[in-house]
């Protein structure tokens, strides 16, 4: 991986693809996955410096992902995103201390902003 890799998991394939364009003509490495469990089966996510989950996901939930990567000693800061934003779930997210709670639909700039928060601690 190089040094700028970010995984982004988002079962909406237009985000997903948004998310991944935007970052790539920023000049970052991106992964990009439909569900959390293909991040788990893939090897190398431990060299991920910056995560952006959606929150709601088939499957583990985005906060359950950053649980699960969290006890496997992955502690890349994260990012949630979300087109439903309930209280309930809005709480477990930020919980997790995301380094940003971005509701959907969000402006390119305010992603980035965000992204760059991230690497600056990873």
């Amino acid at each position: 991986m190089s040094t700028e890799d970010i995984v982004v998991v988002d079962d909406d394939e237009g985000m997903r693809l948004a998310v991944e364009r935007l970052l790539f003509a920023r000049g970052y490495h991106v992964t990009a996955f439909a569900s959390a469990e293909d991040l788990l089966r893939w090897a190398p996510r431990k060299g991920a410096r910056c995560l952006i989950l959606d929150v709601r996901l088939p499957g583990l939930s985005g906060p359950e992902l950053r649980e699960r990567l969290a006890a496997e000693g992955l502690a890349a800061p994260v990012i949630f995103m979300t087109a439903h934003d309930e209280p309930h779930t809005r709480e477990r997210a930020l919980a997790a201390r995301p380094v940003a709670y971005l509701q959907k639909p969000f402006e390119g700039k305010q992603l980035l902003e965000a992204v760059a928060r991230a690497l600056s601690f990873s």
